[in-house]
């Protein structure tokens, strides 16, 4: 399983990492910037204008002038919409380029990172970076960063001109400040943690569902609906439970603010009064403040919201970026591209170990010549799929060497290497899709004549031609609607038609039925002429006609020679040579 702690960064890492993602949009977030000090440039102005109008024109009868000052109002309150519609929509579309930006390198990191940290990563975690995380991260920007920005900005332009106003009270409406940043800091933190909670429970419950869907089949197979049932129920309810502490932090939160919010009021209104009859303030001033405080508070009233959003987009950020940066891409420092590859395969000394010391292959060397065929044979366990993942490098050699046509194939460039060596495997995976996508993968460069040249050498084209559509028949997600024996001869024809120079088959006919087997046995006879094969099968048809045979016995080479040749010498390649071990 992942550690969880090398998949999150520190939070000012993940907010510079973020800020870095806008670098190709500096005009419209510096476009952006600017709305955002206008705004909280304006929005003090409101109180200020109504304690003019009242003081120098309501109170002395100027109806001219107070025509002038509504007009004014209305003015600013017009400039003010529009300059918020155009943060807003601006916010929103820098959020939306910069997780589009995010999204792709996120996406094209996934495909390059190495078969073991795929394979012991849970499918759900991976979605729930790729979709959910990069989504909160949208957020950011329409909800939580730009907005924040503003509402802190207003309130410092408040409370500036609070003071420029009258000093008294400023001090006054401001005395129960501290209090209110000491109740918004607290609150801060324990949101920042349980939202984390929160996050990390759902990525849990993510991937436990993605799981359990795909082998659903297992599942009610061993008749385990009930105790999957009550994982799921477990994990769900952390995922409440942690959602439930987050909502009593603003069960708490917001009657507090407002018993502060009502407290500043009372004291304004029983002290400003005294002013204003004392003269020490005018009722425009009292007017204007009364507006101030309620403007002051709605803001950390939208705090608490921006805070939440910005902490979930921030703590998003770090489980991308802990995922981006984590060191597990394949290795692809290799830069040799050959023309056309000749196919010499050669393991020298050859041992690896998925982990630790633990060998699965053990000085392991063998050799075959361009265009001939190896079968390697064993018991389950012996190590043989294991020189199929090293020659296709989806893990790398420990100790010893792979080499094609005399190149170590570290050197070799990976997607090209991978496009001249084919695999067919007996787990076969089919996408949602077409029979001609699935075949060729969407790759426009493969034509429909080449397609139906390759289902027919394996005597498919029939079969496909009979199904509603033919080649546009929607094989559905995983293959489902056809049988794992039609499933493999599709792999197969997908193999053809990339025409690679190198051929795996890897238990590629185990699961099929007399006639499938048939079909292919043939097929594979005529590629065999024309391409090195390296043969991992059960079957005695299968084997029986390889240049070279190869026995595995717990990650060592126990005999090597024809199959006459090993049946000569009535080892442990005689012995497996049994009716119960073969098929055929």
């Amino acid at each position: 399983m992942i550690d969880q702690k090398k998949m999150g960064l520190s939070t000012g890492k993940a907010m510079r990492r973020l800020f870095a993602f806008l670098s190709p949009y500096n005009v419209s977030f510096y476009c952006l910037i600017f709305l955002t000090l206008l705004l909280g440039a304006m929005a003090p102005l409101q109180p200020y204008l109504v304690q003019l109008t009242i003081d120098r024109y309501i109170a002395l009868g100027d109806y001219r002038g107070l025509t002038r000052m509504a007009a004014l109002l209305v003015g600013l309150v017009a400039l003010q919409s529009i300059a918020q519609y155009c943060q807003t929509y601006l916010a929103d579309w820098l959020g939306q380029n910069v997780v589009k930006d995010i999204r792709v390198q996120l996406y094209a990191h996934v495909l390059r990172l190495r078969t073991r940290f795929l394979n012991e990563t849970p499918i759900g975690l991976l979605v729930t970076r790729c979709i959910s995380d990069t989504e909160n991260l949208a957020k950011v920007f329409g909800e939580g960063m730009a907005a924040l920005a503003g509402d802190l900005l207003q309130m410092l332009f408040m409370a500036v001109l609070m003071f420029f106003i009258n000093w008294r009270l400023a001090l006054l409406s401001l005395a129960t400040m501290p209090l209110m940043l000491l109740l918004t800091y607290v609150f801060k933190e324990k949101i920042k943690t349980a939202f984390s909670v929160v996050g990390k429970s759902a990525s849990n419950l993510n991937a436990f569902t993605q799981e359990r869907i795909v082998g659903m089949n297992m599942v009610q197979i061993f008749g385990r609906e009930q105790q999957e049932f009550a994982r799921f129920k477990a994990l769900n309810e952390r995922v409440q439970n942690a959602g439930i502490k987050a909502v009593q932090y603003y069960a708490r939160y917001f009657p507090l603010l407002s018993v502060i919010n009502a407290t500043s009021i009372s004291l304004l209104i029983w002290y400003g009064t005294q002013c204003v009859m004392q003269g020490t303030a005018t009722l425009g001033q009292l007017v204007a403040f009364l507006m101030y405080i309620n403007l002051f508070f709605r803001p950390l009233h939208l705090i608490a919201d921006r805070f939440n959003t910005l902490q979930m987009g921030v703590a998003s950020m770090e489980r991308i970026l802990g995922l981006l940066e984590n060191g597990e891409e394949a290795d692809n420092r290799g830069t040799y591209i050959p023309k056309q590859l000749q196919g010499a395969i050669a393991f020298e000394k050859v041992w690896f170990a998925y982990k630790g010391e633990h060998h699965v292959l053990k000085d392991i060397s063998f050799h075959i010549p361009p265009k001939k065929s190896l079968a390697i044979v064993g018991t389950t366990g012996a190590g043989k799929s294991t020189l199929v993942n090293l020659l296709e490098r989806f893990y790398e050699v420990q100790k010893g060497a792979i080499r094609i046509d005399g190149v170590n194939i570290q050197d070799y460039a990976l997607q090209p290497l991978r496009q001249q060596v084919g695999l067919v495997a007996q787990d076969v995976f089919l996408f949602s899709g077409t029979v001609h996508e699935n075949i060729t993968l969407k790759n426009s460069a493969i034509s429909r004549e080449r397609v139906m040249e390759a289902t027919k050498l394996i005597g498919m084209h029939d079969f496909i031609t009979q199904l509603p559509g033919g080649y546009g028949y929607n094989v559905m997600e995983r293959g489902m609607t056809l049988s794992m024996g039609q499933r493999q001869l599709l792999a197969f024809a997908r193999v053809l038609v990339y025409d690679p120079a190198i051929l795996l088959l890897d238990e590629a006919t185990a699961s099929m039925d007399r006639e499938s087997e048939r079909l292919i046995q043939k097929a594979t006879a005529t590629l065999m002429r024309d391409r090195t094969c390296i043969l991992i099968a059960h079957r005695l048809a299968t084997i029986q006609h390889a240049d070279n045979i190869v026995l595995l016995k717990n990650g060592q080479i126990q005999e090597e020679g024809t199959h006459q040749e090993l049946l000569a010498r009535g080892g442990h390649y005689a012995a497996l040579y049994q009716p119960t071990s073969f098929s055929g």
